[in-house]
Formats: C-alpha cells, sequence, structure tokens
C-alpha cells in the first residue's frame, strides 16, 4: 500500500495559547517532531493547515484546509484529494502535537484496514480518530457525511466503517497530546 502521510496542523489551539504546532518541546517545534516522525514512515509528506503561517519553518509541502468544512475533517478532506491525484492508496493522519506516537504506528493501521475505510489507533480504552490509516477511496464519502451536518473526524469513521488498533497505554502513552502549557512541561518532562 502506497500511504501519504498528513499532519493535521490547523487547529487554532486556544487552550495554549494559539499556534500549537509552532511551540517548542526540547529545542524544536511540534510540527517539526511531526514532520521528522512523518518522514520515516513516507515520502510523501502533507501538513494541512488554515493558513499558510501554520506550516512556518516546515519543507514539508502544506496544503489548505478544505474550505467550508472545520476542524481535523478538513485536513482529512484535503490530504484524502491530494495523496488520491498523487496515486496513494492510503493516507495517514497524525496530529502535530502527538509527540510519542508508535512507531509500528504505520504498520499495524495498514495490516488492520483490510475491508474497512478506515483504521483508528486507541490506547487505554480511548480512541484516537486523528491518528488513522484511511484509504483514499475513504474521499468519496465526505460530501455525503458533510450533508449531514456532522464535521466530527470521530464521526466520520463511523459513518464510513472503521476498525480499532490498540496500544498499551501503560507505562506511558504513545498517544499523550498536548493541549495546555502544563501538557507541554509533561512531555518535557517525560523526554529527560
Amino acid at each position: 500500500m502506497r500511504i501519504a502521510v498528513v499532519i493535521l496542523a490547523g487547529g487554532q489551539g486556544r487552550r495554549i495559547g494559539g499556534n500549537k504546532p509552532l511551540r517548542v518541546l526540547a529545542g524544536r517545534t511540534l510540527l517539526n517532531r511531526a514532520v521528522e516522525q512523518a518522514r520515516q514512515w513516507s515520502g510523501l509528506v502533507f501538513v494541512a493547515v488554515r493558513d499558510r503561517p501554520q506550516a512556518a519553518g516546515t519543507e514539508s509541502f502544506s496544503i489548505l484546509d478544505e474550505p467550508g468544512i472545520e476542524g481535523p475533517l478538513a485536513g482529512l478532506a484535503a490530504a484524502l484529494r491530494e495523496a488520491k491525484a498523487l496515486g496513494c492508496d492510503g493516507l495517514l493522519t497524525i496530529p502535530a502535537d502527538m509527540p510519542f506516537l508508535p512507531t509500528d504506528l504505520p504498520g499495524r493501521l495498514a495490516s488492520a484496514v483490510s475491508g474497512h475505510q478506515a483504521a483508528i489507533a486507541a490506547s487505554g480504552g480511548h480512541l484516537h480518530p486523528v491518528c488513522g490509516l484511511w484509504p483514499t477511496s475513504a474521499l468519496q464519502y465526505v460530501p455525503g457525511y458533510l450533508s449531514t451536518g456532522n464535521r466530527s473526524l470521530r464521526g466520520f469513521a463511523e459513518a464510513v466503517g472503521y476498525v480499532v488498533v490498540e496500544w498499551p497505554a501503560d507505562p506511558a502513552d504513545p498517544f499523550f497530546n498536548i493541549n495546555a502549557a502544563e501538557d507541554l512541561a509533561a512531555a518535557e518532562q517525560r523526554l529527560r
């Protein structure tokens, strides 16, 4: 399966004071950390943003969120369209704010996705819809889902059908995400 990776970085980051992907963790921005991780998985890495300055300082191809859609689904829709146009079979979505993602994420999701429109990561019983593998054929379902008035990535996964791939959350959750200054401090501590 030829996959592209999209880093979902278009959020407003209100809880952390704005532009979360450009927050620095151990000397590197969250976005640059995510790009480095994504490049280990694919030679085709996109950064989905609301506007281009959100991708400042990265060498990855930035794409603008799909107009008229809010939240992570906007980045998924734009990246699915781009990945499909480039001949990819699948699209791995990851957020910019999860600096400890497991290295086996794409392999395990790819092994599970067959027969489904998505494979979604989970840990400790919590679903992480922003960490998923989506066949590019899922793009055909976006307009119908949007016509229901919903915009949730989780809701989209439920609408198209997904399989859950579970990781252990102990001793440390690989899907720990940074939403506030305290989370950034905890991530710094975890890296020591």
